[in-house]
């Protein structure tokens, strides 16, 4: 895909900042108006100077000096009250935009299928809705802090300047030019490199995160000097594209710091010659210096600014591109707010491919699962199994056919409704940081502290969590790191069960558990959920035997559907699968 040109990520960071800041029109008005304060004062000091030197330091004119320096402290004093007046409504209105840019990206993230996420990617999503709004937020901060009153000042300074001497300012006629060349020319070399900084940014955030994520798998297979190394790498990678941003900023001052002596030296030395012939007074060359220097910080504020517009112009076009992404699951524009809430499950030609895929996922699938009834989906690895459940619940949506609950297509059911019917129970179950019962409690926080209990004794799980000191209040860690994975999955079953939907969804949520756990838990399940339309996907056949349909993928078709008995009699695909896990008497 072509890069943006660097027009077009200007308007991006344009657009981006006028949407979020319409709000904050009134404080961002008085902040204006007191930085136009502040630099009028600011203008105005040289001038005071020039006439105390001239009319009273020369003269001896010691009520000229008291006055006029009486006058130079009032300005001065108004100057730094509307100076700080304008840094905090400038701060207030930074911090403001930094906190609805994430809130409105946040929003977005949490809006998205497991289709777009996984585009993004959760690295770079964690990146963009912190450092890439954080670049965004101090740009603003210094736009209303400095950008404000520079161009005043610059101009400003260049009008007085030339009411002193028009002779002399031919100087700002060479200085401000090559100021803004040389600045330009290193601003434009400097917006790829952003670019690149904030990619490899992504890549330090992907290779931390999977080594803290994936660390028991580090240690079990001692590749710690790998990992090391993709790290060391990596940290390199983003080191070098600082360094080379780095050097190109260092630039700027010699290269602006050069300019002003230069030009200091300059408007000194005709300014004497001037002196000498009577054409200005001494007064007038000091406030004409001043006035160089004033406008000479103005340029260097700009270029403060100028260092940091082309990160922030990346920035925003990677926030603005998580921002313009729609979800694929769209909410429904008239949603149905009410179901007979029988349960009732219906699968009607559906197929899924993903954007770019060349074969589909899922092809032609059709399924029906009744009120109590166990209906079990079975398949060997990569067949669409997990990717069939997730249609329900609307993890992402069908490309193909539909997927009706009590006789409505999911996608026009009212979402909080559908989350109440449908539970899933994921094939990796994720806990949430705080305690056993704020993780019970996701899908029904009214449940009571004995429907909590209930639910963990179905699932196999009120031993251990009794067992623990603090019980419900036992503390849980991001993602349930501080317990086993078959505890974790017991938790994640008693979760669903507490939330008591009509459709249960349980995407090999019984891998991790030993088979006399896996038997308990499986007889307490059918008689808690026997008026409950019950989905399970496993590989263990053990697990959905007994189920009243098993429905058999294979390469996303379904290939088969009856009793354990009628397909080992019927269906290949099952005795195949069957017969690498059981003998053919235990299959029988």
């Amino acid at each position: 895909m072509p890069l943006p040109a660097d027009s077009e990520r200007r308007s991006v960071l344009i657009r981006l900042l006028r949407t979020y800041l319409r709000p904050y029109r009134k404080p961002i008005s008085l902040l204006v108006l007191l930085q136009l304060l502040q630099t009028c004062a600011t203008l105005y000091l040289p001038t005071l100077n020039a006439h105390i030197i001239d009319n009273g330091v020369v003269k001896g004119d010691t009520g000229y000096i008291l006055s006029f320096g009486g006058v130079m402290i009032a300005i001065s004093l108004a100057q730094v009250v509307c100076n700080i007046g304008a840094v905090y409504y400038g701060a207030r209105t930074a911090s403001a935009l930094g906190r609805d840019v994430r809130g409105a990206v946040f929003d977005r993230v949490q809006s998205f299928s497991a289709r777009e996420v996984g585009q993004f990617g959760a690295p770079s999503l964690i990146t963009r809705t912190t450092n890439d709004v954080q670049q965004i937020q101090m740009l603003a901060l210094m736009s209303f802090t400095l950008m404000a009153s520079a161009p005043i000042m610059c101009v400003g300074g260049i009008v007085l300047a030339l009411g002193l001497d028009v002779p002399l300012s031919g100087v700002l006629v060479a200085v401000v030019p090559t100021l803004g060349i040389c600045v330009t020319l290193i601003v434009r070399r400097l917006r790829p490199l952003y670019r690149s900084m904030q990619v490899r940014l992504d890549t330090v955030n992907q290779v931390l995160r999977e080594q803290i994520t994936g660390n028991r798998v580090i240690r079990a297979f001692v590749r710690d000097e790998y990992e090391q190394q993709r790290f060391r790498k990596a940290n390199a990678d983003l080191t070098d594209m600082s360094l080379k941003s780095g050097n190109l900023l260092a630039l700027m001052f010699p290269v602006v710091m050069t300019t002003v002596n230069l030009s200091s030296i300059a408007v000194v030395w005709f300014g004497a010659h001037r002196i000498d012939s009577g054409g200005m007074q001494i007064g007038d060359l000091t406030a004409f210096l001043a006035y160089l220097m004033q406008i000479v910080i103005s340029v260097m504020m700009a270029t403060f600014m100028f260092m940091m517009v082309p990160r922030a112009e990346v920035c925003a076009e990677r926030v603005q591109e998580v921002l313009d992404t729609s979800s694929s699951v769209v909410p429904p524009l008239a949603p149905v707010t009410e179901l007979r809430r029988h349960g009732h499950l219906e699968i009607r030609g559906a197929g899924f491919r993903y954007p770019g895929a060349e074969e589909p996922v899922l092809k032609g699938i059709g399924l029906v699962a009744r009120p109590g009834e166990t209906t079990a989906v079975i398949g060997s690895t990569g067949s669409g199994k997990s990717t069939l459940l997730g249609l329900v619940p609307r993890l992402f949506d069908a490309t193909e056919g539909e997927v009706l609950v009590d006789g409505v297509p999911v996608a026009e059911v009212e979402p909080t409704l559908l989350a109440k019917t449908v539970g899933l129970v994921p094939q990796k179950p994720y806990l949430f940081a705080g305690t056993i019962a704020t993780n019970l409690r996701y899908g029904n926080p009214d449940a009571t502290d004995g429907e909590l209990w209930h639910a963990l004794e179905v699932a196999q799980a009120r031993d251990f969590v009794s067992k623990l000191e603090n019980g419900l209040d036992s503390p849980v860690s991001q993602g349930g790191t501080n317990v086993s994975g078959g505890q974790r999955q017991r938790l994640a079953i008693a979760r669903t069960l507490v939330q008591r939907p009509e459709i249960y969804l349980f995407d090999d949520s019984f891998s991790a558990l030993d088979y006399a756990t896996d038997a308990a838990l499986r007889e307490a399940l059918g008689r808690e959920t026997a008026e409950a339309t019950v989905v399970i996907v496993a590989q263990r056949v053990a697990t959905i035997r007994d189920a009243d349909r098993i429905v058999v993928l294979d390469e996303g078709r379904v290939v088969g559907v009856g009793s354990h008995h009628e397909l080992m009699a019927d269906n290949e695909t099952y005795r195949e699968i069957v017969l690498s896990q059981l003998t053919e008497a235990e299959a029988a």
